[in-house]
């Protein structure tokens, strides 16, 4: 098949970026700047995308093929110059062709803009599967929102988070294609009353409400080494009317701006801060503009070609990425009963054989509730849409369970309490055709712990399908040095298939490649020094051991077990500076949310804890702290080449699955982790001679909750603990704010240690000495690792997509042919 890449040479290359160099900069090359060579240059990239994107299109229209539509509030795509390059087979061309612009690629890549689009692996996730379906060539369809300021930048201020906006789009983003002639309004507000309308009675219908509008922007993702380009859809919100130039000439400045700035509010950040009962609300209608746009986007598409519904289950799946995009469920509804007047049986069966759900947590408190109060206000209709779903739902559980109040209780959509609340959750479950957990050991707490009736109610919903990666941007993109080794010893076909790199672990022994594999790690751990020094100012050694710990910051993933593995050391370390300790450099990267008090007290401790322990004369360099600010893609991409330790210690049963544990690994990291999450399905794969697992199992931290869980036991019987407890209390970093950390202490020990730090620290500490003594033979270190790169094909993001294809989606490849 041609390839519409085979086509794109230097000279057509650097043809495009010196015209939009022109006529898009207005500027000659004499006149240039890097950020003009650089916009020009991604512009000419975009421009060779665009015929497969035309083509790839044109031929899921014409074909009428089943579609998948991902629904997520989050796509962590990074910096997509780099990655767009690697995907059209144009790494040496590029170079080539920036030579006639007198520029490198590295000096561009500086400047490329990151997507303020995500905060972790949830949108990490998203971005890895959008590649992955490109590559597959798979119809897809990612929506999400255009962002304008994204999470947030984060900076310390003595020592504390600090929450900048993220000023992402303030010069322009070259991948996006505006579609203004595809905006959308979105209702708000309002009420319901009764109408009579001839030949179908009584109906209920939504009027006063208060509108504004959804721009779509279209963002290209490029299949790698094949002709398809799928399209992410990302939506604005903008007012319906704007200025109001009557009122402005009437004086009254702010009023005529109110509106437009409500509207645009909206899509300002993700995930305002639901502290207040305004930023609740805000947030609500954040939800439902995905929701609400994306679904009727979703049926005008399918209007093309088709006169009714039929078909509409047929040809599309719609994927929701955790609970926040749950209202699509009920602005399908909507639609086709309300606008299109179909019988309710018949518009619900349509919805629930449409739509499948990923549930990506166990906490109680992440699976997202909303107060009736709230919603009747804010979407009165779907409110009552709800009720009915409710109502119908809980009227069959009458007949096949008959007299089972608890089961009632358990599965309705409503919690009854001070405040009824929407269970989003059970909504998900009850209008969903499939449901997926995130790992082996998730998929399996989710059916039997958290959601054990629904089990009962749908027998055969639940399935499994373990997250995975894209090993194009987290081993070929970031990792070059280690993707030509690889690639010189097993040929390049591993580069599209990610099973074939198990041909690897052949050379896991041969000294010569134990030897590379170390100077490439090496090498990579002096850019990361650079990266270090550049950020925080301190100078690290790359020849100590990298100890990483990159996610974020929550206490169930325990950054806070690292923190007193530090401090146990550095008491060491003072109670005999002669000591014979492993030189390590302790890694930390991570946002805590804004309203996450006890979080972002952590992020203090940690940076107070770096304040001493770098400079203290005792230490001598044998451990340094650092944490490095704002993480991002595009830091994760330094850090995780360089790391020679993944630290993956969430409490037991409480972490989905998680994906860094696969990237670092991929990139020869061994992993020191509970059994939790994917890191179960790690262990069986790399072999647990591969791996460090300590820690209670999930099992044994349920019978200490049952038998009831006494912290202050586990301190009687270890003196160290004791010191690093009290050297938490006492704040032994700075004797002039005692009491800084008195509630992270309180929260460990008085407050009943929830996340069991406690039981598990006496286990890391075990474990650790093991990790240190291998460290010390390099043959033996690099052995493990290399094999742990070499058996991590499994967990590639093209396998899942592969899983959900087979298992739930049902779709069928489809190649672009070029003309």
């Amino acid at each position: 098949m041609k390839h519409f890449k085979e086509s794109i040479t230097a000279d057509l290359l650097a043809e495009r970026a010196l015209f939009h160099l022109k006529y898009s900069r207005g500027k000659d090359l004499r006149a240039a700047t890097t950020f003009d060579k650089m916009s020009c240059f991604s512009h000419a990239v975009r421009d060779m995308a665009v015929d497969g994107f035309i083509a790839t299109q044109r031929k899921y229209l014409d074909n009428d093929v089943r579609r998948v539509n991902y629904l997520s509030m989050e796509y962590l795509i990074g910096k997509m110059l780099a990655n767009n390059v690697v995907a059209l087979g144009i790494v040496e061309t590029s170079k080539e062709a920036l030579k006639k612009l007198d520029i490198t690629v590295e000096e561009i890549l500086e400047l490329d803009v990151e997507a303020g689009l995500g905060n972790g692996g949830l949108g990490r996730l998203a971005a890895c599967y959008l590649d992955s379906l490109a590559t597959m060539e798979l119809p897809a369809y990612g929506y999400g929102i255009r962002y304008e300021h994204g999470i947030f930048r984060q900076e310390f201020d003595n020592g504390w988070q600090c929450e900048r906006p993220d000023e992402w789009l303030a010069n322009g983003y070259p991948w996006e294609l505006i579609r203004p002639e595809y905006t959308l309004p979105v209702c708000v507000y309002g009420r319901v009353k009764k109408n009579f309308i001839p030949g179908r009675g009584s109906v209920d219908v939504w009027e006063d409400w208060q509108m504004f509008e959804a721009v779509p922007y279209d963002v290209p993702i490029i299949g790698y080494g094949v002709n398809t380009v799928n399209m992410l859809r990302l939506w604005k919100s903008q007012p319906a009317e704007g200025f109001r130039l009557d009122v402005f000439n009437q004086g009254d400045y702010v009023r005529s701006v109110e509106e437009k700035n409500w509207a645009e509010n909206v899509t300002k950040v993700l995930y305002p801060s639901d502290y207040t009962y305004a930023g609740k609300e805000l947030r609500l209608i954040q939800e439902y503009f995905l929701a609400s746009c994306s679904v009727r986007d979703i049926i005008r598409r399918y209007k093309k070609t088709h006169n009714d519904f039929s078909k509409f289950a047929e040809k599309n799946v719609v994927q929701l990425n955790d609970t926040h995009p749950t209202l699509a469920i009920v602005e399908l509804m909507r639609v086709l009963h309300d606008e299109e007047a179909m019988p309710w049986d018949k518009a619900w069966d349509i919805t629930v054989n449409t739509f499948c759900y990923t549930n990506h947590t166990l906490l109680a408190e992440a699976l997202e509730k909303w107060t009736v109060d709230l919603l009747q206000r804010v979407l009165p209709r779907h409110m009552q849409i709800i009720y009915e779903i409710n109502h119908r739902f809980l009227q069959k559980l009458e007949i096949n369970f008959p007299g089972d109040g608890d089961l009632m209780r358990a599965v309705s959509l409503i919690e009854e309490g001070p405040h009824q609340q929407v269970r989003m959750a059970n909504l998900c479950v009850v209008g969903s055709s499939k449901v997926n957990g995130v790992s082996a050991l998730h998929s399996e707490l989710l059916r039997t712990k958290t959601m054990p009736e629904f089990d009962k109610v749908y027998p055969g919903k639940f399935c499994n399908v373990t997250n995975g990666i894209t090993h194009r941007r987290w081993l070929l993109k970031s990792n070059p040095e280690l993707t030509g080794l690889i690639s010189d010893k097993i040929g390049e076909e591993w580069k599209k298939d990610l099973s074939l790199i198990k041909t690897f672990e052949d050379f896991a022994k041969t000294k010569a490649i134990q030897k590379r594999f170390m100077e490439i790690k090496r090498d990579n751990k002096v850019e990361l020094c650079k990266v270090i020094k550049e950020l925080t100012g301190e100078h690290v050694s790359p020849d100590s051991m990298f100890d990483v710990q990159i996610k974020r910051l929550h206490m169930y993933k325990r950054q806070l077990l690292k923190v007193m593995h530090i401090i146990y050391l550095y008491q060491k370390i003072k109670a005999n500076p002669k000591v014979k300790i492993q030189a390590s450099t302790f890694i930390f990267a991570a946002k805590a949310a804004p309203a996450y008090l006890i979080a972002k007290s952590v992020i203090k401790l940690i940076n107070s804890m770096a304040d001493v322990i770098n400079h203290d004369v005792d230490v001598a360099g044998r451990l340094k702290v650092v944490f490095l600010p704002d993480y991002n893609v595009s830091l994760a991409e330094k850090i995780i080449p360089a790391a020679d330790i993944s630290e993956q210690i969430s409490t037991a049963g409480l972490e989905a699955s998680g994906t860094g544990n696969m990237k670092l690994s991929l990139n020869g990291a061994l992993t020191v982790g509970t059994l939790d999450g994917a890191n179960v399905e790690i262990a069986q794969h790399v072999g647990d001679e591969n791996i460090f697992i300590f820690g209670h199992r999930t099992e044994e931290l349920e019978e200490l909750r049952t038998k009831g869980y006494n912290p202050w036991a586990y301190m009687d019987k270890s003196k160290d603990l004791q010191n690093v407890l009290e050297a938490i209390r006492d704040n032994i970093f700075d004797p002039t704010q005692p009491d800084l950390f008195k509630d992270i202490y309180n929260d460990i020990t008085e407050h009943g240690d929830f996340y069991f730090y406690l039981a598990d620290f006496e286990p890391y500490i075990k474990c650790f000495k093991k990790v240190d003594k291998l460290y010390e033979t390099p043959s033996k270190w690099a052995e493990k690792a290399i094999l742990n790169v070499a058996r991590m094909g499994w967990f590639s993001s093209d396998r899942s997509i592969q899983n959900y294809c087979d298992d739930i989606w049902h779709l069928e490849r489809t190649p672009i042919e070029m003309v």
